[in-house]
């Protein structure tokens, strides 16, 4: 069976790297914790939403990493000294990746209620027309 790319589109030039990010999106590990929402919140703002309950902002850490928002989890172990008698609540870490288009920018982050926010913003693209001047050979 033959694997389907861009590449197999002619007329598609320049979309190799569109290609990459999807591949690197599909691998990118992201289990069920903790969930999460995206919404929109306006034609051209977003915002991430993930249920965090038990973390501190100390415990988390955001970052972009090749045009990958990346929201990292870890807390301290302060289970020293307890007994549980049932442990239900989750608290172990966690890592999830969010694919970034061109022109998307993470703004600010807001610990509200046991929710993290991350609110994105995505610039309007320019539109350009070019003219192209044919020279005689």
């Amino acid at each position: 069976m033959t694997k389907l790319t861009l590449a197999s589109y002619p007329h598609m030039l320049g979309f190799e790297q569109l290609e990459r990010v999807l591949e690197r999106s599909a691998k990118s590990g992201n289990e069920g914790y903790p969930p999460f929402n995206i919404e929109q919140t306006s034609e051209r703002s977003y915002r991430i939403t993930l249920a965090v309950a038990g973390f501190s902002e100390n415990d988390l850490s955001i970052t972009v990493e090749d045009r990958q928002l990346v929201i990292r989890g870890r807390q301290q172990d302060d289970s020293e000294g307890r007994v549980f008698l049932h442990r239900g609540i989750a608290g172990r870490q966690f890592q999830r990746s969010f694919v970034l288009a061109d022109g998307v920018e993470v703004g600010e982050a807001l610990m509200e209620n046991g929710l993290l926010h991350v609110d994105l913003t995505q610039a309007k693209p320019e539109t350009v027309v070019q003219t192209i001047n044919i020279r005689k050979g």
